[in-house]
């Protein structure tokens, strides 16, 4: 995998991977920045979401489990001295949808975060990640959550 990352201006940079799509990064004013764009540090925290979240939805196509909406919710601490790495992620997995069974949906993201989310096996180095499922009816407004 190969990819290139361009400074623009102030802190801002543009970072292009193999699929050749560009993606802005930049820091905030109190660094030098603009706040254009997310932080490198966001971007790994959404890249752990994006990962697993790809991971989830195709396990749950191949047991024909359809969910009518779904989202991650990320929360994470980060080591006070440099380099700032995370120490503890928090991840919600937010299913909607009528007659889903939990077990399915644990199942899913317990696969996701043990084997296959790579982006989660870099960050176990470093982070303690924890997660849980929560589940909505589709005009619920409170979840269940397992």
């Amino acid at each position: 995998m190969e990819a290139t990352v361009r400074f623009v201006d102030g802190l801002t940079f543009l970072g292009r991977g193999e699929s050749n799509h560009w993606i802005a990064m930049d820091g905030s004013p109190a660094a030098g920045g603009t706040q254009a764009a997310p932080t490198p540090m966001e971007l790994v925290l959404m890249a752990l979401g994006g990962c697993s979240g790809m991971d989830v939805v195709s396990i749950l196509r191949k047991k024909r489990v359809t969910v009518d909406a779904f989202e991650i919710r990320l929360k994470a601490q980060r080591a006070q001295e440099h380099p700032k790495v995370f120490t503890e992620v928090e991840m919600e997995y937010v299913f909607t949808g009528r007659d889903l069974r939990l077990k399915d949906l644990e199942d899913a993201v317990r696969l996701s975060q043990e084997k296959y989310c790579s982006v989660a096996g870099v960050l176990r180095g470093t982070a303690a990640l924890t997660y849980r499922v929560t589940v909505r009816q589709p005009a619920e407004e409170e979840p269940t959550r397992g």
